[in-house]
């Protein structure tokens, strides 16, 4: 079983490109179902973007993910 704590920290690859998306920050948890429903990673801050806001995250629903490895997350997006 993967718990939560290890999915967090873990760098994101789209192999769609091989490009890095960035670091699990968060999840999503469907807490009727009690099932894990996407990875969040922080968007891109700028100095007038508020410490906490979310806005620009982005959210990479499970079904995108392929594999969970030691220290990689590789997801399946499209590329533009």
């Amino acid at each position: 079983m993967l718990s939560t704590d290890k999915l967090k920290n873990k760098e994101v690859i789209n192999i769609g490109d091989g490009r890095s998306i960035g670091f699990v920050s968060d999840i999503e948890v469907n807490l009727s179902t009690g099932t894990i429903d996407g990875i969040v990673i922080p968007g891109p801050r700028s100095f007038f973007t508020l410490k906490n806001s979310r806005e620009n995250d982005i959210v990479i629903k499970w079904d995108k993910i392929r594999t969970v490895g030691e220290d990689v997350i590789l997801v399946e997006l499209q590329t533009y």
